[in-house]
């Protein structure tokens, strides 16, 4: 007597494996990733509560099929105003939970497969928006340093600036790794867990000495706290610009006409760096690029380059023009 079909696992379970070992234990995924993943899958979770009434308890590998996945692709992008990028770091967690799934339960394998089929949506790819120098001055202008939370504020965008760094690197920043030395540097930990040395201006280590030296703490503790002495949060540290945004367009109007984020302070400092002529090599070290191609969105962003290039190509209806050797030359070649 043949046994009947065995019912496909339970997503718990399989949720639990995959956080707990495959990407802690198997893959040593950064925090970064473990949030990310998570985040995704709460969402998740809720829109199938939402539309089928399931608790997420009794979910199967089977109610996680392409069109449901695709359903809530959809939701996301319609109903929560995700950009496609988001939309595509969403459908990367789910598949590479997918991934565990073909491996722990093989009878899903056709539910696998469709939702593994479901490809990445293709994004208009748009130029890299940074600040000038004018605006980010204006907005380093802003904090009152005269309070603890102004200095604290001020201290956060100069390093912010200073660096290029990730807003997941400033928020985990400790105070072991800022080296106040004849040469002041910081030790940030990036993504793929690699680590780089960043150097600092002279004005910003010497702030910073001053910053870390009123408010004496162990070296493990966040170079930034929040009030409570706690890291502050990804969303402090956009609360934090965004004000400081907001009274910096009162005295540089064409900030009222950007959207700044924290991100875009990492592209003004690339820019930046470009501008004063840093090769792009040196550049992708200093963001933590695993490789130069990333950087290049800098250089196709760059006017001033191709404003260069531009003095090198004759106008329209002139001709090209010609190299004219000076009579020397002429002299020399005439008596060879």
């Amino acid at each position: 007597m043949n046994n009947p079909d065995p019912q496909p696992a339970l997503v718990g379970s399989l949720l639990r494996s995959f956080f707990t070992e495959h990407l802690l234990s198997h893959r040593r995924a950064s925090q970064q990733t473990v949030d990310s993943y998570r985040d995704t899958f709460r969402l998740l979770l809720r829109f199938l509560n939402e539309t089928t009434g399931k608790e997420p308890a009794v979910l199967r590998i089977s109610d996680l099929n392409a069109p449901t996945i695709l359903d809530f692709l959809d939701h996301i992008e319609q109903q929560r105003k995700n950009q496609i990028q988001s939309r595509n770091v969403r459908l990367a967690a789910i598949r590479s939970f997918f991934r565990l799934v073909a491996l722990r339960d093989p009878a899903s394998i056709d539910v696998v497969t469709r939702v593994l089929a479901i490809p990445f949506k293709r994004a208009d790819k748009r130029l890299v928006g940074y600040l000038t120098r004018g605006e980010m001055e204006a907005i380093l202008d802003v904090p009152d340093r005269k309070t603890w939370s102004g200095q604290r504020d001020y201290m956060l965008l100069l390093t912010f600036y200073n660096s290029g760094a990730r807003v997941s690197e400033i928020t985990s920043l400790k105070r072991s790794q800022v080296q106040l030395g004849p040469t002041p540097f910081l030790q940030l930990h990036g993504k793929g867990r690699k680590e780089r040395a960043i150097p600092l201006w002279q004005k910003t280590g010497r702030s910073l000495k001053l910053w870390l030296d009123a408010s004496p703490a162990p070296a493990d503790h966040p170079v930034f706290p929040s009030a409570r002495g706690t890291p502050l949060s990804r969303d402090g540290v956009n609360y934090i610009l965004q004000s400081a945004v907001r009274k910096a367009a009162k005295i540089c109007p064409s900030l009222a006409t950007k959207r700044v984020s924290p991100h875009k302070l990492r592209h003004t400092t690339a820019m930046h760096m470009l501008h004063s002529g840093t090769d792009i090599t040196g550049i992708a070290l200093w963001l933590g690029h695993e490789s130069p191609e990333t950087t290049h969105i800098y250089v196709e962003a760059d006017l001033k380059t191709k404003e260069q290039a531009l003095q090198s190509v004759a106008p329209a209806g002139k001709g090209f023009r010609r190299f004219r050797p000076g009579d020397a030359l002429l002299a020399f070649l005439d008596a060879l």
